[in-house]
């Protein structure tokens, strides 16, 4: 995937029926308001510029087209749920008045505010007899409005959203922060195995070899001793190839390696003192790092939900789009949780950050605890 395709690739969920026709029916009445209003003001202004008092006219009209694009970015966001965030504009602290207004009006972003001022009406045409239509009929209201508010919040995306060198510095800034919290977290796996093998197997290893010394001393004078000592050595030697197996099972189990996550997850979940429901569905198979990273985030998620939640039961559902891998893990418990440094669930998300995935915990007093992780299968 090019560098380009990287930046486009943006996520843009499709809205929920009602917030759609509630979108286009109150949309229709500011996009009308703010048309004639940029519209006058610029004709007025423009007309009376050589007599100077078109000039304050131009001034209120420009600044009035980038406080609509702001709120049309907050509208969208909040009505078509689409990822709208308030952009970078040109700085003018502590410029004049006159230089203050050539600097927005050279703003990038004023221009792309005012092409998306000027289209919405149109649109808003368009949206309006829908919205009208989907009050009435409940399959349009299902089926074609969600789509209708998807296109549009494509559309504002695409002209209210950050241009291609802010997407950039947004997707370096995000992989320097992931590559860090990578870093720390393979070097967090790098000290839990030296721990495990340093307190588990290696311990094991020097039991054996110091009951076999034992066991040489003495062959010749005590041969009950020596087959005692053997027997020890026999013994520690299984637990350390036990120990040596849980730890090669911590790294990467077997199952997920031949079957695939969907037995894997369900080998977890039936180790589970509570009851999971899983259901899988991530045809064509992903990236092993993918299913890697999905497996040990639901397997600490429910070791944190037994110990932690006071659910009674939980579930899994993984699937999978074009490019991410989407995991939901659910509880009924009391809820409550958050991310907190140093915390499991801070953990859970340095370890999606490996791949550039994304971790979002809801958690409300009282339960239900929603825990999701999108998961990139390229990057």
């Amino acid at each position: 995937m090019t560098i380009d395709q990287q930046i486009k690739q943006v996520d843009i969920p499709r809205p929920r029926p009602l917030r759609s026709i509630v979108y286009m029916l109150v949309s229709f009445l500011f996009r009308l308001l703010q048309f004639i209003l940029i519209i006058v003001g610029l004709a007025v202004g423009i007309g009376t510029a050589v007599v100077w008092i078109g000039f304050p006219i131009l001034m209120a009209t420009t600044n009035f087209i980038r406080w609509s694009g702001d709120r049309e970015r907050g509208w969208a966001r909040k009505m078509l749920e689409t990822p709208l965030e308030p952009v970078e504009r040109l700085p003018v602290e502590g410029l004049s008045l006159v230089k203050r207004w050539l600097t927005r009006l050279t703003d990038p972003t004023t221009w792309r505010d005012f092409a998306y001022l000027m289209v919405a009406l149109p649109i808003a045409c368009v949206e309006l007899p829908i919205a009208i239509a989907s009050i009435v009929l409940l399959p349009m209201a299902i089926w074609v409005t969600p789509w209708i508010g998807w296109l549009h919040g494509n559309l504002a995306f695409s002209l209210l959203g950050p241009n291609r060198t802010q997407r950039l510095e947004q997707k370096a800034e995000r992989l320097q922060a992931s590559r860090a919290r990578g870093v720390d977290a393979a070097e967090a796996e790098r000290r839990r195995i030296e721990r495990d093998l340093h307190d588990g197997a290696q311990q094991r290893l020097v039991a054996v070899a110091m009951s076999l010394g034992r066991a040489k001393s003495k062959f010749d004078q005590d041969p009950n001793a020596v087959r005692e000592l053997i027997d020890e050595a026999h013994l520690d030697a299984k637990l350390a190839v036990s120990e040596l197996r849980d730890l090669a099972r911590g790294i990467y189990p077997a199952v997920l390696g031949d079957r695939g996550l969907d037995a894997a997850l369900s080998a977890q979940a039936a180790k589970s003192p509570i009851h999971v429901d899983v259901e899988v569905d991530v045809e064509p198979r992903p990236p092993a790092a993918v299913e890697t990273t999905a497996y040990f985030i639901v397997g600490e998620t429910l070791t944190n939900i037994a110990k932690h939640s006071g659910a009674t039961e939980a579930g899994v559902k993984v699937w999978r789009t074009d490019s991410m891998v989407i995991v939901e893990i659910t509880d009924n418990g009391h809820g409550g949780a958050e991310v907190r440094p140093g915390g499991g669930l801070a953990g859970l998300a340095d370890r999606a950050a490996t791949i550039d995935g994304v971790i979002t915990v809801v958690s409300p007093p009282g339960g239900p605890t929603v825990i999701r992780a999108d998961l990139p299968c390229q990057w």
